[in-house]
């Protein structure tokens, strides 16, 4: 789900990206970005294209490519968290969007947030949107 998504990004941080806080100065492609450099490839850095996987540090949790190099699907439809939101929670039932997250290898580093959000049909294509296979533990 989106909210398991941003736990397993944030890796028990609190900043904007596991490698610390984004600099306002620093949104775009701009360079060195101290929060992303080490972390993501996002404009700034991956020459407008993808990357293999594990080139840039792991999360605190051993997990790469969290943030940048390629977007990534969640299970849940889009809508806006409800403000009693259970941690686990898996998004509406219906809705013509799905959610997708991590921020891409030409998109600005204010896309490579654990927070932010996109949203599209679920036929959408991109060469820099995935997925993620995992299974959750019963």
């Amino acid at each position: 789900t989106e909210a398991e998504w941003e736990y397993a990004a944030r890796a028990g941080t609190i900043t904007a990206t596991y490698g610390g806080d984004l600099d306002a100065a620093h949104l775009g492609c701009e360079q060195p970005n101290a929060a992303l450099d080490g972390i993501a490839w996002f404009c700034g850095n991956a020459g407008s294209t993808t990357h293999p996987v594990a080139t840039k540090a792991a999360n605190g949790w051993g997990l790469h490519d969290m943030l940048g190099n390629v977007y990534e699907w969640c299970w849940d439809r889009f809508a806006g968290y409800p403000a009693d939101a259970p941690p686990d929670y898996a998004g509406p039932p219906v809705g013509a969007h799905w959610v997708f997250r991590g921020g891409g290898c030409c998109n600005d580093a204010r896309h490579a947030r654990a927070a932010k959000r996109y949203a599209m049909e679920p036929g959408y294509r991109n060469g820099s949107l995935g997925f993620r296979p995992l299974r959750s533990i019963p």
